[in-house]
């Protein structure tokens, strides 16, 4: 009973519609609300509160295609939420999911313990009273942007915890490396040790975490690569590490790189996607942000002679 209380309460913050049949968006939220005017719906997007399949969504001519759903937010915007280091993707009465920028730390560490991505949230929840926090799931590097969850209870932070690789089904970077990646596709795996200032990798077991990673080339211009990595284990900064294992250093990483190949003034890594199923109702939720242009612009044609494809 408990757990179906639970549930209720993750879905009854917002109002679902599934889509039926191809429309754009405002069109399709005309017919749910008839008798919205349509400064109404504009201003329903404006203010970020509709998701389509659980992402925000703001493009009034967006193509709704069937089997899609719509939710719309009842808080109406009533905790507003305005940070130029982070945004709110998705937030129900267990989970928070962000877009952290570059620059930010995740959670506090010796030497900073004001103004990270968990500090900024929790004065956000704290606004709906002061017994509301967040804690914390995983982390980012603080030079790494993209998707981070938080839960907003302690019950739901230890299901993620205890049972991530069951929830989490796809987690998945994009970054940038020196040079040309000379296979399509392939694997690294290794065994880390955490050394304070650095982690080292031997490709023996030496006491250290085994850490495996995926990769995928998806293009190769101007001396460097794009590379698209998922990870098997989720080790401290596994994936910079294994890039140097490869030779390929991420571009801007002075810790496993050259920090003189710095084009675009930061670390090349961003979290594009995550998907996990819900640790409470127990759906399939979906994140996706873009790859950060700054990455894009260095396959551009000024750069060299190929383009880069810019369908994500």
């Amino acid at each position: 009973m408990a757990k179906e209380k639970r549930i209720a309460r993750a879905r009854t913050q917002y109002t679902d519609y599934l889509v039926k049949e191809p429309m754009e968006l405002m069109d399709f939220l005309a017919t749910q609300m008839p008798d919205a005017s349509r400064t109404k719906l504009k201003s329903l997007l404006s203010k970020r509160i509709v998701y389509v399949d659980s992402v925000i969504t703001t493009q009034y001519n967006f193509l709704l295609k069937p089997g899609m759903k719509v939710q719309i937010s009842r808080e109406k915007g009533r905790k507003e939420f305005s940070h130029r280091q982070m945004k709110i993707v998705y937030e129900d009465a267990y989970i928070i999911v962000i877009e952290k920028m570059q620059g930010l730390l995740s959670v506090k560490t010796e030497r900073q313990k004001e103004h990270t991505a968990y500090t900024i949230l929790n004065e956000y929840v704290q606004r709906s009273g002061k017994q509301h926090r967040v804690y914390i799931v995983h982390r980012l590097d603080r030079d790494t942007s993209g998707l981070m969850m938080f839960a907003k209870d302690e019950k739901t932070q230890d299901t993620l915890r205890n049972n991530w690789h069951n929830i989490v089904f796809d987690r998945r970077y994009v970054a940038v490396v020196s040079g040309e990646m000379e296979k399509n596709a392939g694997s690294v795996s290794s065994w880390l040790t955490d050394r304070k200032l650095f982690v080292s990798s031997s490709p023996f077991d030496d006491g250290g975490k085994e850490a495996i990673t995926h990769y995928r080339t998806i293009k190769r211009a101007n001396g460097y690569s794009l590379v698209e990595l998922t990870l098997e284990t989720g080790r401290k900064n596994q994936i910079r590490v294994h890039m140097q294992d490869l030779e390929h250093p991420i571009i801007g990483d002075g810790r496993y790189g050259l920090e003189e190949i710095n084009p675009i003034g930061r670390l090349a890594l961003h979290a594009f996607k995550l998907c996990f199923y819900h640790p409470i109702t127990g759906e399939s939720m979906s994140f996706e942000t873009p790859y950060p242009p700054d990455f894009k612009k260095l396959f551009l044609k000024h750069y060299g002679e190929n383009k880069i494809d810019t369908k994500q």
